[in-house]
């Protein structure tokens, strides 16, 4: 049996190379493979811009292989670019945002009867860019809810990541304030909401936890290397 080649690791799941136009995406504690298979032929119906999902068992997904670097992989390289890929981020947002959640996927926070798609972990390291575009990845946390609230958890989560580039890391707040001006949503009333959900995260670290504390005490904050 051929072994199969690594080319990326998360903090939940792994990705596999199967040839040149297939991947498997194996969860390490299973997930919930086939709703998120489900959502993403549902928003690509809805001309929003995900891999193609070719099977489904259990915690694999075989997906459609996607040829180009992330955005947070440019950021790394080309730095100058961060305002303009900040903008383009919160774009994929409000295009997102503009889909009717579909009766069948779960609320994502509590107190809203909004009723959008959210993917709930639109950061850039989720966003492949291709050369038919930017294509959005990891559909696992996605759930149905207010767009703010969607905006709110990405600005938590890029303020406070472990990011390993020193030069991603420098332009943090210019990648934050790209985001703000390229979406058209108010993160602000949702801010502390998202960061008690991601300080619910097993997967959060320790230097992590820190900045989510000190963001908690001063939520409008959402620059800087904490």
């Amino acid at each position: 049996m051929r072994r199969m080649e690594l080319i990326a690791s998360g903090r939940d799941a792994d990705v596999y190379a199967l040839d040149g136009h297939r991947v498997l995406r194996r969860y390490r504690h299973g997930g919930p493979t086939e709703r998120e298979a489900r959502l993403m032929a549902y928003v690509a119906e809805h001309g929003y811009p995900v891999p193609r999902v070719h099977d489904v068992d259990g915690a694999d997904m075989v997906m459609e292989r996607l040829a180009g670097p992330t955005m947070v992989e440019v950021l790394a390289r080309r730095p100058w670019r961060v305002r303009r890929l900040g903008r383009q981020l919160g774009a994929l947002h409000d295009r997102l945002h503009a889909i009717p959640a579909p009766g069948w996927l779960p609320v994502g926070f509590a107190g809203t009867d909004d009723d959008r798609v959210l993917h709930l972990d639109l950061h850039p390291g989720n966003v492949v860019l291709t050369g038919r575009g930017p294509v959005v990845i990891d559909w696992r946390n996605a759930a149905a809810g207010a767009p703010a609230a969607d905006l709110a958890m990405t600005l938590v989560t890029v303020g406070t990541a472990d990011i390993p580039w020193p030069v991603v890391r420098a332009g943090r707040g210019l990648l934050l304030r790209g985001l703000r001006a390229g979406s058209r949503a108010d993160p602000g009333p949702w801010l502390r909401a998202a960061v008690e959900t991601r300080r619910g995260d097993p997967n959060v670290t320790a230097r992590e936890a820190a900045r989510l504390r000190a963001f908690a005490e001063a939520p409008g904050k959402v620059s800087g290397d904490g």
